[in-house]
């Protein structure tokens, strides 16, 4: 079983009001949500453990990174009538816009994906929220589509492969602390 980590808050706003431009009637709390980024601005919270909405305070090193190939995942949701959008921003603000044709890709701002600095003096709040761009895929996500794993230490690489000799399907696993902050 997981752990939930995410704020209750920004969950039940994702549940109940948010919907989609380019699927107005889904919500965007009925989907399954990926960044296109490592570090992100939730990991930092989870990270730092000290944000008043958070309940969980175990910080990131058990936190594990899910990659998967972005046009597989259209090609599998739309071949079983799912649903799937991108966003330019934070799926979880007021504020948000979605796009649901990947020939938009391009309006995502890769640079603010990319950015390990996305805060602080002389950098442009747009870093921050175009950092938080997500992939969003309808109701369920297939464990087969998951090509690699990224974890933060040795620790929890051992106890994902131990998990791993149990599954089926068998994701590259990598050690991939870059992917972390600190």
């Amino acid at each position: 079983m997981g752990t939930t980590i995410g704020m209750n808050s920004i969950k039940e706003r994702r549940l109940n009001e948010l919907t989609l431009t380019s699927h107005p009637d889904l919500f965007v709390g009925q989907c399954v949500p990926f960044y296109f980024c490592p570090r992100s601005v939730m990991l930092y919270l989870l990270y730092r453990a000290n944000h008043r909405e958070l309940s969980y305070t175990g910080g990131q090193d058990l936190v594990v990174h899910l990659e998967a190939d972005l046009r597989q995942c259209v090609a599998w949701a739309e071949s079983n009538r799912l649903r799937w959008a991108f966003t330019l921003t934070n799926a979880g603000s007021c504020y948000f816009e979605d796009r649901s044709d990947l020939s938009q890709l391009g309006e995502i701002d890769w640079d603010a994906v990319n950015a390990n600095r996305w805060s602080g003096i002389g950098i442009s709040r747009s870093v921050k929220e175009g950092k938080q761009a997500e992939f969003l895929v309808e109701r369920y996500f297939p464990w087969k589509l998951v090509t690699r794993i990224g974890v933060r230490t040795e620790s929890c690489r051992t106890r994902v492969r131990a998990v791993l000799r149990r599954a089926d399907h068998r994701p590259t696993l990598s050690l991939a602390p870059e992917w972390y902050y600190g």
